[in-house]
C-alpha cells in the first residue's frame, strides 16, 4: 500500500481536473497541464473538492505507480495555481547573464557567449547575479534550471560557476595547502 497514494489531492476553487482517455487534464488560472497515466493500472475519482487516485488492480506495478501519479497530480495542481520557481546564482568575476527576447545569454568565461533557448511555458528573470526560472510544469522548470547549471557547474577549488541559491559547494584545499605540510 502506498502512503502517498492514499492521500487525496485538494482541488482549489479555480482549478478544474478532468480525466480524458488516460490523460490527466488540470487547468487553472496560470494555464493548463496534461499528463498521460496508465489507465489499466490506475483510475481517477473526483469528489467535490478532492481528487483521489485509486489502483484498478492489486499488482505490484499498480502500487508502484499509485504514489507517483498522485504526486504528479498534486504538482500539476500547484503549478496551475502558484507556479514553480528555481533560482540560480552566478559566482565568478566577469560572469554575467541577460535575457535577449525570451532566451538567456550567459557570459561565463568561455570564448563565446552561451545561449540557452527558452522552452515553451518557461520564463527567465535576471537580477544582478541571480537567475530565476519560472513556469507551471515542475519537470520542465527543473530540467531548464539544470541545463543552465550544467553550462558551468561550480568547481570545488574557487567555487566559481553556476549554482542553485540553496546549494552548498564543498571546497577543496588545492595544491598550495599540500606543499606547506611537507
Amino acid at each position: 500500500m502506498s502512503k502517498v497514494g492514499k492521500k487525496p489531492v485538494e482541488i482549489p476553487q479555480d482549478v478544474k481536473i478532468e480525466d480524458k482517455d488516460g490523460v490527466f487534464v488540470v487547468s487553472g488560472p496560470k494555464g493548463e497541464l496534461f499528463r498521460k497515466y496508465p489507465e489499466k493500472l490506475l483510475s481517477l475519482k473526483i469528489e467535490s473538492d478532492l481528487a483521489t487516485i485509486i489502483p484498478v488492480s492489486k499488482t505490484e506495478k499498480a502500487n508502484v505507480n499509485w504514489g507517483t501519479y498522485r504526486s504528479h497530480l498534486a504538482n500539476m495542481v500547484k503549478g496551475v495555481t502558484e507556479g514553480w520557481k528555481k533560482t540560480l546564482e552566478l559566482v565568478g568575476v566577469g560572469y554575467r547573464a541577460e535575457v535577449q527576447g525570451s532566451d538567456l545569454v550567459l557570459t561565463i568565461g568561455f570564448s563565446h557567449p552561451v545561449k540557452i533557448l527558452c522552452p515553451e511555458g518557461i520564463t527567465f528573470k535576471v537580477e544582478k547575479s541571480i537567475i530565476t526560472v519560472e513556469g507551471i510544469d515542475k519537470e520542465r522548470v527543473g530540467e531548464t534550471a539544470d541545463k543552465i547549471r550544467s553550462a558551468r557547474p561550480p568547481e570545488p577549488y574557487k567555487g566559481k560557476g553556476i549554482k542553485y541559491t540553496d546549494e552548498i559547494v564543498r571546497r577543496k584545499a588545492g595544491k598550495a595547502a599540500k606543499t606547506q605540510t611537507a
